[in-house]
């Protein structure tokens, strides 16, 4: 059930292509199947960082079971990805990280 949910301040002339892109990411990058993986883009957000309104993106990544050794490898995937995708250099991307317990975190009328 990994949600990722990517706000930018940045164009996207493509969102459908950035969401099938980031769910596949993920699935690699998880090993989840894609029938799970939910993706939401907000854009043309109003944002703030260090002072300027450059493009910058803030990412949120919610999962059951999110491997906490590998968040490392995890933020490394994902900031090459939205640089490359948004054309965001990786030092205006945060990345919020979050492990779900089954038990609270709802589907199809019942839990995880």
């Amino acid at each position: 059930m990994p949600v990722v949910k990517i706000q930018t301040n940045s164009e996207v002339h493509d969102k459908e292509k950035l969401m099938d892109n980031a769910a596949n990411l993920l699935s690699n990058v998880l090993g989840k199947p894609l029938q799970y993986i939910m993706v939401i883009i907000d854009t043309n957000t109003d944002m703030l960082f260090a002072g300027t309104r450059e493009p910058l993106a803030y990412i949120e990544l919610k999962s059951i079971g999110l491997p906490q050794n590998r968040t490392s490898e995890i933020s490394a995937e994902l900031c090459n990805f939205i640089e490359r995708e948004l054309n965001v250099v990786q030092n205006r991307i945060y990345i919020e990280f979050a492990d779900a317990q089954r038990n609270m975190f709802g589907w199809n009328g019942g839990t995880f």
